[in-house]
């Protein structure tokens, strides 16, 4: 129902978005027409009103992946050097509180450990809400500060780095549910102690679930059925070990894609002295705006970054001084 529900928003947003321009289309020829200038800029300016619409309804397009919907974890490190690494991580955070908090997203500190001096030395937060996942996946990445410390007597320029990165939360709560015709049951006598009645009767219980090869046996009972009931909770317990491992690997997988802290892994400078500006190095956006960044204005760089996804464009590779 949520992804129906989801569907239906986005398909109505671009029929009204069609609509909106058909009407000032016809507005504007009219206007045209009989020579009337103030219909004409009326019809124009909706136009010009309607692309916050547009651009909305186009982030809303790239956000189509497996876990886009979901709530998201988002960790934040603190690079080597110490005092000035871990203010940097504090920024970092109060950053992405704003930015959830503009989205109507809820924002929980799980866990951070405050650096010596002042900032931290990491963080995780938990953001709550639609797309939370889809949108800050795009951050994952080292972070590059550049600015004049102060916390440096000498008032000298130092680069700070911190790490970001995000991963869905996933509801572990698997109901697992199993084909029964995927399933073959074989009865047999049990072997060893147990009496006369285990040794002559079928009591003992072995599934085979086919697709996945795995076999359990349940021979513990003198009753069929009990055996039974323990062997499916046997076989289900082991299915959910199984999608366990396969998300363990899923996890591995991006792990192995982490960089390290530091020179030439970055995907973003934030350059606050000796001029102002933020530059994402993957896409090449830019904001002259650092104070408004950092308070979480961060859609220009989150849209562009999704975008840049979906064309696979090129690494921006030019760095930042």
């Amino acid at each position: 129902m949520r992804k129906r529900q989801d569907l239906d928003s986005r398909i109505g947003a671009v029929l009204r978005i069609e609509q909106t321009i058909a009407d000032n289309r016809e507005l504007i020829e009219l206007g045209e027409l009989e020579g009337d200038k103030a219909i004409v800029s009326e019809a124009e300016n909706a136009l010009m009103a309607l692309k916050a619409e547009v651009a909305a309804s186009e982030l809303a397009t790239l956000l189509s992946g497996e876990a886009d919907a979901n709530d998201s974890y988002l960790q934040i490190n603190a690079g080597a050097g110490g005092t000035e690494s871990q203010d940097w991580a504090a920024m970092l955070m109060r950053m992405y509180t704003r930015w959830g908090g503009q989205m109507g997203y809820k924002v929980a500190i799980l866990d951070d450990h405050p650096g010596e001096e002042a900032g931290i030395k990491s963080c995780t937060l938990e953001v709550k809400g639609h797309n939370a996942y889809g949108k800050l996946k795009t951050e994952s990445g080292v972070h590059r500060l550049v600015r004049i410390s102060p916390y440096d007597s000498n008032a000298r320029r130092h680069t700070s780095f911190a790490s970001v990165w995000a991963y869905p939360v996933i509801d572990d709560e698997i109901d697992i549910q199993v084909n029964e015709s995927d399933v073959k049951v074989d009865t047999y006598r049990a072997s060893g102690a147990g009496g006369q009645h285990v040794n002559t009767t079928d009591s003992a219980v072995r599934l085979t679930h086919i697709p996945s090869g795995i076999i359990v046996a349940c021979q513990a009972e003198r009753s069929q059925h009990k055996n039974r009931a323990t062997a499916w909770k046997m076989l289900k317990a082991r299915l959910y070990e199984l999608e366990l491992q396969k998300k363990q690997e899923k996890i591995d997988a991006v792990n192995a894609k982490k960089t390290d802290i530091g020179w030439g892994h970055q995907i973003r400078s934030y350059v606050l002295q000796p001029y102002q500006l933020v530059k994402d190095l993957r896409t090449g956006f830019t904001s002259t705006n650092p104070s408004a960044v950092l308070d979480g204005d961060l859609d220009g760089f989150i849209q562009a970054s999704l975008s840049h996804r979906i064309k696979g464009g090129g690494e921006a590779v030019e760095d930042i001084e």
